[in-house]
């Protein structure tokens, strides 16, 4: 399991590290536009779309018993 966890993590560095170098910028730089600026703007994103999509079901949920 060990040997697992410690592929995907490396795994990982790498293709920041190459990310990085294709972007011009360094491994901690993307690393916090990635989970300090990206992932919570996505999160944010998805929250909003669940929040639709619960109010369209309940929409649609009230069409269909009437």
């Amino acid at each position: 399991m060990t040997d697992m966890i410690n592929f995907i993590f490396h795994s990982s560095v790498d293709a920041l590290i190459l990310l990085a170098r294709l972007l011009g910028m360094t491994y901690e730089e993307i690393n916090v536009w990635l989970f300090c600026v990206a992932w919570p703007i996505f999160t944010l994103f998805l929250m909003y779309a669940v929040l639709i999509l619960v109010r369209q079901n309940r929409e649609l949920s009230k069409a269909a018993h009437v």
